[in-house]
């Protein structure tokens, strides 16, 4: 099974302001993912913004959360090795899950 350690996040906050300030980024309906170039770490790394604003309960966003760290966790072999930030949009629940991870799959593997 595929884990995902501390090595595959990003916990700081000047990673997340490097990562902001290259403005590279992939938009969709419900989500916005930020890029950089090849990081120093040599595999993915990700990281995640979930505002109160898109979801005010925490159990909500922590949902939400999860679902983008599991895919995540199963596809960071096949993604190339920069810093991933994902701000999701619009709050989604069991019946929009899967419609993320398709948006995922288009975004992140096909353009990359």
């Amino acid at each position: 099974m595929e884990s995902f350690g501390r090595q595959y996040r990003l916990l700081k906050t000047e990673e997340f302001s490097s990562v902001f300030a290259l403005r590279k980024q992939y938009n969709c309906a419900l989500l916005q993912i930020s890029y950089s170039d090849a990081n120093p770490a040599g595999h993915a790394r990700l990281g995640l913004v979930v505002g109160k604003k898109t979801a005010k309960r925490a159990h909500d966003r922590n949902y939400m959360k999860r679902v983008l760290r599991d895919w995540f966790r199963r596809h960071k072999a096949q993604l190339p090795p920069r810093d991933f930030v994902i701000r999701v949009r619009r709050p989604f629940g069991r019946d929009g899950a899967d419609e993320i991870r398709a948006q995922l799959q288009r975004l992140l593997l096909q353009k990359s």
